[in-house]
């Protein structure tokens, strides 16, 4: 019988880390304000009690240092988890994770492992300030010798956060932060799926929506409306941006003929944007409309008291499926 424990987010994700630690004498911590304090989310709370100041560490508020010293980690056998402090804080490091960490092992041709996750709490809906609410994911997936994942439930958070430590590439481990404290079962047991399979959560046949991290409770939230009204969607979760299982997408979008891309990014040159190109490429015959996507608004993230306007809910996304249905 699986062991069940019911958890938020940010507790499996803690629970994850603790438990690659105990395997791997090699996984090591490191972040702004993660040891004592916990994070500003109290993500890794308490783990400096079981595994000391070698184990879990401060860094300076320096993110292109943080990653240059997870890289250089990585070269002597270290299995590094770093943690940007924000999404909007990442992009002084955009320089290493993009031309040396990304690159590091093709460039050796394979002899230097990068087994580096850099976590990143990101996306909105928290009433921060600017720089706190991002969602740069396409900058990462668009750029080759990194995965990218992003958890939407407490038993993928769990699995996830261990499968991307365990792994010997680079992975961008993307957590939505206002869903940090959303509870769900964990199956502390066996882990449900591998990394980079999308999973069905919802099985419809009127029209797929494909999504995830933040979106994945909105989608699900707008096929419970639907369905009052007899109109069955399937819902995906994506789970893993790069690389994307577009087989599960394209095989529901083969039953339904219709397909709803939702995120909280803007639409603009966006993992939802590959998502729709590819799929007009392997289902073209079988798409009876043609795919939408729902996003963010193509400006900056605006000011707290406007983001509930800026973030897709349930009516964006049934007003995307009214329109495909109308075909």
């Amino acid at each position: 019988m699986s062991n069940f424990v019911e958890m938020p987010i940010a507790k499996a994700i803690n629970a994850g880390l603790r438990q690659a630690m105990a395997l791997d004498p090699k996984v090591l911590l490191f972040g702004e304000d993660i040891a004592e304090l916990g994070g500003v989310f109290r993500v890794t709370e308490g783990i400096l009690n079981q595994f000391g100041p070698t184990r879990i560490m401060n860094s300076p508020i320096a993110e292109s240092g943080i990653v240059g010293t997870a890289i250089g980690l990585a070269m002597r056998g270290y299995r590094p988890v770093v943690e940007m402090q924000f999404d909007g804080f990442i992009f002084p490091a955009f320089d290493q994770i993009t031309t040396q960490l990304a690159k590091m092992q093709n460039r050796s041709e394979g002899f230097l492992k990068m087994p580096v996750v850099i976590r990143v709490p990101y996306g909105g809906g928290i009433g921060a300030v600017e720089h706190h609410s991002e969602s740069p994911e396409a900058y990462f997936a668009h750029t080759p010798g990194l995965r990218v994942v992003s958890p939407s439930n407490p038993n993928d958070a769990y699995w996830m956060i261990q499968q991307a430590i365990a792994s010997n590439d680079p992975v961008m481990f993307f957590e939505p932060k206002r869903r940090y404290w959303q509870k769900g079962p964990v199956n502390l047991d066996t882990p449900p799926m591998p990394l980079h399979a999308a999973r069905v959560l919802r099985e419809g046949n009127s029209a797929t929506i494909a999504c995830y991290g933040p979106m994945v409770t909105v989608a699900l939230q707008a096929a419970e409306i639907a369905a009052e009204e007899g109109i069955h969607l399937e819902v995906i979760d994506i789970r893993s941006l790069s690389p994307i299982d577009f087989t599960t997408i394209v095989e529901s979008v083969k039953k339904t003929g219709r397909l709803v891309v939702a995120s909280e990014a803007s639409n603009f040159v966006s993992v939802s944007s590959e998502i729709a190109a590819r799929v007009a490429e392997q289902a073209f015959y079988h798409l009876e409309a043609p795919v939408l996507r729902v996003g963010g608004f193509d400006v900056p993230y605006p000011p707290a008291k406007l983001e509930e306007l800026f973030l897709p809910d349930a009516d964006r996304i049934l007003e995307a499926v009214d329109r495909i249905l109308a075909y």
